[in-house]
C-alpha cells in the first residue's frame, strides 16, 4: 500500500489532467454511439477506474475511444432498428452484448491471448483506424449541418404508408403468437387495425426514417436534405469549435484544446442564451445498475451479435496494448498483456452493468497522464473518480452542451485517428499489403467493420503463406549433387563438400529450409517427381527446418510412400525437436523410416551409406 501512494502527487496531478481531458471524448462518444452523453460518461467513469485498477499498465488511462465506439454503433443501431426505434426496449441486448465483451477479454487474457494482438498484420491495423476515422466524419456531417431527420416532417411523412404495413405486421404476428387463424377471422384483424391512431403512425414513421438516415450510408443518402436545410447556427457553433481545437493547440499544449473550445463556445451559446440544440440531458445522481440485463435476458436477442462481441473484445484488446506500447516507450517500463486484457475486460464488464459504452486504452489521455507526472495505477483511478464527481456535481449544466460543439470535437477526433502514415506510404508499400489495407477500408465503411477486419485478416494471412511457400520453394530444390556442382542450382552444404563422387548418381540431396507448413505443401510435392531414375537413396537434410505443421507432415508421408513404392531408401539427417515428435506421432519413424535411417549429422549419414550403397552407374 505504502509503494501505491509513492507518486500521490505525481498520480494526481496525471489523472486530473487525463480525467479533464477524457470528460468532452466521453460525451462525444456517447453521443455518437447512440445512447446518449450519459452512456459516454458511464464508459469513462468506470472503466477507467476499473480498467487502471486491475489492469497491468500502471500509466494508462483507459475509456470510451473512437474505434470502439465505431463498432458499438453498429451493435446499437442494428438493435435499435429491431426494437421499431424504442431505445429502451433495445437497451437489455444491447448492454447484454456488451457485457458479454468484457467477459470475453476477460476469458482472452486468462487464457494468455495478450502476448499474440502483436502480430495482426499492419496493413489490416491501417485500413481499419482509417475507416474509423472516415466513419466518425461522415456520420457527423448531419450533425454538423444542424439537421436531424426525425424532426424533418417532409422526410418523415415519406415513410407513413411503410410505417402502416409494419404496424399491420406486427399485428398479424400478434395474432399468430395468441393461436388466431387470420384467414378464419379477418374481423379480429380488421378490429385491432381500426385502432391503430394517427400518432402510432407517426411515432412508427419517425423510427423508420432515423432508421433510414443512420450510418455512413443514411449520412450520404440524407446529406443532399440536409445542405437544403441548413441551420446556420449549428453549423457556426461546430466550425468554432474545429477552429478553437486546432487555433489553440498552436498556443500551447499544456491545457486541452478539446476542454477549452467546449467551454469558450458552450458558455457563449448558453450566456447570450441563442436557440440551439443542447445534448440530450444527463441523468444527476450515482449511475444505477441496470438489472434489465439480467430480468429481461433473451439469449435469442443477442446469438446473432455473438461473433460481434467476440470482436468487440478483441477490438478492445488491440486498441489497449497498442496503448501499452506507447506507455512502455516513454515510461521505460513493460506491461503485462494478458494482465491488462483481465483489467480492460472487468471495466468493460462494470461499465455495461451501469449503461456505459465499452472502450479500451486511449492514447491521447494516456500520454496526458504521464506527461503531467502519472506513474502508477492510482492516475487511472482518480480520473475515474474525477469524472464521477463531475457528474454528480455538475451534471445539469453539461447537460446544457450544444450537440453541435460535440460534432465539432468528433470530426477533430476523426480526422486525427486516422493512419496518415499507412496512406503516405502507400506508393512506396508492395501492391498486395496496399490492396489488403484499401480493401479493409472500403469493407469497413460501406458495409461491415467486423467482416471486414476478419477478411483483412484472411487475405493477409493468405498472402504470408504464399511469400512463405515461395521462399521455401526457392531455397528447397533437389538436385544430385553432381547437378549441383555444374547448374549451381543448389550450393552444397560445408559439410557435403567430401561426398563421394562415385555415389552421386546413386544418393540424392534434399535441402529443406524454413518450416514446412500448408502454404508450401505444392512445392514439397513436386520432391518426387525430381528424383531420377538412376536414385536409390535420398537424404532428407531437416537441419534448417524449425517448424512443421499437420499438413506439412502428411505431405511428407506421401513423399516417403511414393519414394518406397519406387524402392527408394529415405534418410532424415538433423530433424529437430518439434517436426521429430509430429514424424513419430503418425508413425513415419519407424514405420517408413526405421529409427537406424535418422541420423543426427550429415558425416554419420554417409559413413553409413557408403557401406551400404553401390555404384551402379
Amino acid at each position: 500500500m505504502k509503494g501505491f501512494f509513492k507518486n500521490l502527487r505525481g498520480d494526481a496531478f496525471g489523472g486530473l489532467t487525463a480525467g479533464i481531458v477524457a470528460l468532452p471524448l466521453a460525451l462525444a462518444f456517447g453521443v455518437s454511439s447512440g445512447l446518449g452523453p450519459s452512456a459516454g460518461l458511464y464508459g469513462a467513469i468506470f472503466i477507467s477506474f476499473f480498467a487502471a485498477l486491475f489492469g497491468g499498465t500502471n500509466t494508462q488511462i483507459s475509456g470510451p475511444t473512437a474505434p470502439m465506439t465505431a463498432v458499438s454503433m453498429l451493435v446499437i443501431a442494428g438493435l435499435i432498428g429491431a426494437n421499431n426505434g424504442d431505445v429502451e426496449k433495445a437497451l437489455p441486448a444491447i448492454l447484454t452484448i456488451f457485457l458479454l465483451a468484457g467477459l470475453m477479454q476477460i476469458g482472452l487474457g486468462a487464457i494468455g491471448i495478450g502476448k499474440y494482438i502483436r502480430y495482426i498484420p499492419y496493413p489490416v491495423v491501417s485500413g481499419f483506424m482509417t475507416a474509423i476515422g472516415v466513419m466518425i466524419l461522415i456520420t457527423q456531417f448531419l450533425p454538423a449541418l444542424g439537421y436531424y431527420p426525425k424532426e424533418d416532417e417532409a422526410f418523415v411523412e415519406k415513410f407513413k404508408p411503410q410505417s402502416e404495413e409494419v404496424i399491420l405486421d406486427k399485428i398479424l404476428k400478434q395474432e399468430a403468437g395468441e393461436g388466431i387463424l387470420v384467414l378464419e377471422d379477418f374481423k379480429e384483424t380488421i378490429r385491432r387495425a381500426e385502432k391503430i391512431t394517427e400518432e402510432e403512425i407517426h411515432l412508427e414513421a419517425v423510427a423508420l426514417a432515423g432508421s433510414e438516415a443512420s450510418g455512413v450510408l443514411g449520412s450520404l443518402k440524407s446529406l443532399p436534405r440536409a445542405l437544403s436545410n441548413i441551420n446556420y447556427l449549428e453549423l457556426i457553433l461546430c466550425l468554432t469549435t474545429i477552429v478553437i481545437i486546432y487555433g489553440f493547440k498552436r498556443i500551447t499544449t499544456a491545457v486541452p484544446s478539446t476542454l477549452v473550445s467546449l467551454l469558450i463556445v458552450s458558455g457563449v451559446a448558453f450566456g447570450f442564451g441563442l436557440d440551439y440544440r443542447p445534448i440530450e440531458k444527463i441523468p444527476s445522481g450515482f449511475p444505477e445498475i441496470n438489472f434489465s440485463i439480467f430480468s429481461n435476458f433473451s439469449l435469442g436477442a443477442i446469438t446473432p451479435y455473438f461473433f460481434t462481441a467476440l470482436s468487440l473484445s478483441f477490438l478492445g484488446a488491440i486498441d489497449s496494448l497498442l496503448t501499452s506500447v506507447v506507455a512502455d516507450n516513454m515510461t521505460k517500463t513493460k506491461h503485462n498483456p494478458n494482465k491488462e486484457l483481465v483489467g480492460q475486460g472487468i471495466g468493460n464488464s462494470i461499465a455495461a452493468v451501469f449503461g456505459g459504452i465499452p472502450g479500451a486504452g486511449a492514447t491521447i489521455r494516456t500520454v496526458v497522464n504521464i506527461n503531467a507526472g502519472g506513474k502508477t495505477k492510482l492516475s487511472g483511478m482518480i480520473a475515474g473518480v474525477l469524472l464521477l464527481i463531475i457528474l454528480l456535481a455538475l451534471g445539469p449544466v453539461a447537460s446544457q452542451i450544444p450537440a453541435a460543439v460535440l460534432a465539432g470535437i468528433l470530426i477533430t477526433v476523426g480526422i486525427g485517428v486516422m493512419d496518415y502514415k499507412g496512406l503516405k506510404a502507400i506508393p512506396s508499400m508492395p501492391w498486395v499489403e496496399v490492396a489488403i489495407m484499401l480493401i479493409v477500408l472500403f469493407l469497413s465503411v460501406f458495409w461491415d467493420l467486423v467482416y471486414a477486419v476478419g477478411i483483412g485478416l484472411v487475405l493477409a494471412s493468405l498472402m504470408f503463406m504464399k511469400k512463405m511457400g515461395d521462399v521455401t520453394a526457392r531455397e528447397s530444390k533437389v538436385e544430385s549433387l553432381s547437378g549441383a556442382e555444374n547448374n549451381n542450382k543448389e550450393k552444397l552444404w560445408k559439410d557435403e563438400i567430401s561426398f563421394p563422387k562415385e555415389l552421386k548418381e546413386e544418393i540424392f540431396i534434399k535441402h529443406l529450409n524454413g518450416p514446412v507448413f500448408f502454404g508450401a505443401t505444392s512445392e514439397l510435392q513436386q520432391l518426387a517427381n525430381q528424383i531420377p531414375e538412376t536414385a536409390t537413396h535420398v537424404i532428407l537434410r531437416m537441419d534448417r527446418v524449425p517448424y512443421m505443421d499437420q499438413s506439412g507432415v502428411y505431405t511428407l508421408e506421401e513423399i516417403i510412400l511414393g519414394l518406397e513404392q519406387r524402392r527408394i531408401k529415405t534418410h532424415i539427417v538433423g530433424i529437430q525437436r518439434q517436426p521429430l515428435y509430429l514424424v513419430k506421432n503418425i508413425d513415419i519413424i519407424p514405420d517408413l523410416i526405421p529409427e537406424d535411417f535418422v541420423f543426427d549429422n550429415f558425416d554419420d549419414c554417409i559413413s553409413y551409406l557408403k557401406e551400404v550403397v553401390e555404384d551402379t552407374v
